[in-house]
């Protein structure tokens, strides 16, 4: 069920990130500016990430066997849309993207789902493992220039759009929710309220917008942000995004893992610091060899991490039964920490010509993501903690 979870996540990330490593493409072609290219690649990530908030607490009531093949069978029409046809203008990308959002609502899905199939002292490996799926990104990295001089802009999408029928097709027939899985029976508004009252919602938020939307945030703008600064040409730049990407995907279980060992709290304190020395070192765009490098990947390691940790922190204090309307917000959250940086960085460089500025505030918001959670999130999971203790000595009494 693990496998089958991530490789849904996986091919629906991949359909998520189809206009990324096509935007310096479009850009020259429809003769976009730097902010136009910054919308391009923000739009799907913005409606992905607010569409996680109902996918999630849908998944809550009706499962990830239902969910999953729903959301990959809906992610199909805007694939071909665009390959097809909405890739000739500015309006039809935007049209196209918009609705390719509905593929990044998938996180929302697999985090309950998987959740519901492992006890406690293990869902923060097991939520890890599966929070590797957006190595999708990395796919269409990898794969979407290359298919598009091999065969014409479509092939990349019609190719995307098979795998996503032949996935729905086998998830209908093998996936299955838990058999223990906590179902709630409240309607959804008052799911929803309930869920926005919990700190935990509010806390990982704060910290999922740093971590996993500093991970969007590059995963997108990274090629623009190498060609532009450094003057890679298109292949070489989606190249070296991937390479980013794979590095955040291989590091997300790991922090998953450190985090059944340690505190998450303690694993998302290291890699907040990381994130925030890697940035104000790449503020003054050092050579890409080897200190621009270096930053990059640190980040991409401790941006990873940190996202790892912090489901592994909603997975201890988010009630079992709201896993999945606690996931969609918190998912929702890293996803709009995802679409702001894009856009602040295509503007602060077509005022300025630079993006250090741009760099320097990702240093500083990473820095406050720090004090919160050496603070506030802390203390929330020590009295948790506490409570579990108090309940675990009443239960052998």
């Amino acid at each position: 069920m693990l496998t089958l979870a991530t490789v849904g996540f996986a091919v629906n990330f991949w359909a998520w990130a189809l206009l990324s490593p096509l935007a310096p493409k479009f850009k020259e072609a429809l003769h976009l500016t730097s902010f136009q290219q910054a919308l391009l690649v923000a739009v799907p990530v913005v409606v992905g990430s607010l569409g996680r908030i109902p996918v999630g607490a849908l998944t809550d009531r009706y499962g990830g066997r239902v969910m999953f093949p729903l959301v990959s069978l809906a992610t199909i029409v805007p694939v071909l849309y665009l390959g097809l046809a909405g890739h000739a203008s500015l309006a039809g990308l935007l049209v196209g993207g918009f609705f390719l959002g509905i593929g990044g609502t998938a996180f929302a899905i697999g985090v309950p789902f998987v959740n519901a199939w492992f006890p406690p002292a293990r869902r923060g490996l097991a939520i890890g493992v599966f929070g590797a799926g957006m190595g999708g990104t990395a796919i269409s990295a990898l794969t979407t220039v290359n298919l598009v001089k091999a065969g014409g802009t479509a092939t990349p999408f019609v190719a995307t759009a098979v795998v996503l029928a032949g996935y729905a097709a086998v998830a209908a027939l093998l996936l299955r929710d838990a058999p223990a899985r906590a179902v709630p029976v409240e309607p959804l508004s008052q799911r929803l309220a309930a869920t926005m009252r919990l700190r935990v919602t509010w806390q990982a938020s704060a910290l999922y917008a740093v971590a996993f939307g500093g991970y969007v945030a590059f995963s997108v703008y990274l090629p623009a942000y190498l060609k532009t600064a450094y003057g890679l040409a298109q292949a070489d730049a989606a190249n070296r995004m991937a390479g980013f990407v794979l590095l955040a995907v291989l590091m997300r279980p790991v922090g998953g893992w450190l985090s059944d060992r340690f505190a998450p709290t303690r694993v998302l304190a290291g890699s907040l610091l990381v994130v925030a020395v890697g940035a104000a070192v790449q503020a003054f765009t050092p050579t890409l060899a080897p200190l621009g490098t270096a930053a990059f990947l640190s980040m991409a390691a401790a941006l990873g991490a940190g996202s790892g940790a912090t489901f592994a922190l909603v997975a201890v204090l988010a009630p079992a039964n709201k896993v999945g309307s606690v996931t969609g917000i918190v998912g929702a959250a890293g996803g709009l920490g995802g679409f702001v940086p894009p856009l602040l960085m295509g503007l602060l460089y077509g005022r300025y010509g630079t993006y250090a500025l741009g760099l320097a505030l990702l240093a500083l918001v990473a820095l406050a993501a720090l004090l919160l959670d050496t603070t506030a999130v802390a203390r929330t999971a020590r009295r948790a903690a506490a409570s579990h203790l108090m309940e675990g000595s009443k239960a052998h009494v």
